[in-house]
């Protein structure tokens, strides 16, 4: 049995032999729905657990969830993540980083053989893309 009247909201609680009485149906602020969330999302937390330990429905808390993942829970304490102001900055010659020297290419050699006397050799500093068309010739 649920009675409505104006903003109060009662629900029964129904037994095994029928309805047992009515309780008052909780209205949460911002702030409480807040910091259920926010139980929630510490490690190793299960919503399902929060919310019982609230009792609140696991479902309800999702709901908060994504309100609070939207920002219409209020604000987050001051204690939490904040984004810190960054002004920039013009220079008149743009730094740049020393770059380290190009690693000297290695002079070596690359001896395929094949059945039939067929001998492919790569010697000297070969173009990667070569070595690829190479063994992909092979593939096939």
């Amino acid at each position: 049995m649920v009675v409505l009247s104006g903003d109060d909201v009662w629900m029964a609680d129904v037994g095994v032999s029928g309805v047992v009485g009515t309780v008052p149906r909780r209205r949460r602020s911002a702030v409480e729905r807040r910091r259920v969330v926010e139980e929630t999302l510490a490690a190793g937390a299960s919503v399902a657990r929060v919310a019982l330990k609230h009792g609140v429905n696991a479902n309800q808390v999702f709901q908060w969830r994504r309100l609070y993942r939207d920002g219409k829970l209020g604000t987050a304490p001051v204690s939490a993540m904040r984004l810190l102001p960054v002004s920039l900055v013009e220079d008149e010659k743009p730094v740049r980083p020393d770059l380290p020297e190009a690693a000297p290419l290695s002079s070596g050699a690359i001896h395929i053989e094949l059945p039939g006397e067929i001998r492919i050799i790569l010697e000297g500093s070969v173009d990667p893309g070569v070595v690829r068309a190479v063994l992909k010739s092979l593939r096939s």
